[in-house]
């Protein structure tokens, strides 16, 4: 895909604090789960706390293939990649903000606190919103009134397909 893609991917990624994690059981379910997003490298992984003993690390343990997806009323983002557990008490201490205390009270020394990182293999988005939110709609009555779909294909403003 395109740079413009790629910028616009790690542009909308920074819009959001919050995700979807989804995970496979190995009973061959998916599993989703709110997440809070710690971090975002600017290579696109994303970072998460969790706690050690958390049914999510039983699942990534046997599979950690994982998808992130995250919405707002107009902005939708999907990054397919893999997950692993990492203990690194600078990257903790770097990401570490003090509400997160309400799920670790034991705070960023707490001793079942592991970091997830997820690194996207590939990501795909959809933005509604601003100017190209005014296009999508205008290609969406054209589509209406004539009965095809919204012709947004190859708009980068809009949606793409990136490859991580």
């Amino acid at each position: 895909m395109t740079a413009a893609a790629d910028d616009k991917l790690r542009e909308l990624l920074d819009d959001f604090d919050a995700a979807m994690l989804v995970t496979r059981r190995p009973d061959g379910a998916l599993r989703s789960r709110p997440m809070a997003v710690a971090g975002l490298d600017a290579d696109g992984t994303l970072w998460f706390l969790t706690q050690d003993d958390s049914g999510k690390i039983d699942e990534i343990n046997t599979d950690h293939h994982v998808n992130v997806a995250m919405q707002s009323s107009l902005k939708f983002v999907s990054i397919s990649g893999k997950a692993a557990l990492v203990k690194d008490s600078r990257k903790v201490e770097e990401l570490w903000n003090e509400a997160w205390k309400v799920w670790f009270p034991g705070g960023k020394n707490d001793p079942h606190l592991v970091l997830l990182k997820v690194q996207g293999e590939t990501g795909e988005y959809w933005d509604n919103s601003g100017a190209s939110g005014i296009k999508y709609l205008i290609e969406a009555g054209k589509a209406y009134l004539s009965g095809t779909r919204p012709d947004v294909e190859g708009d980068t403003k809009i949606h793409a397909k990136v490859a991580l």
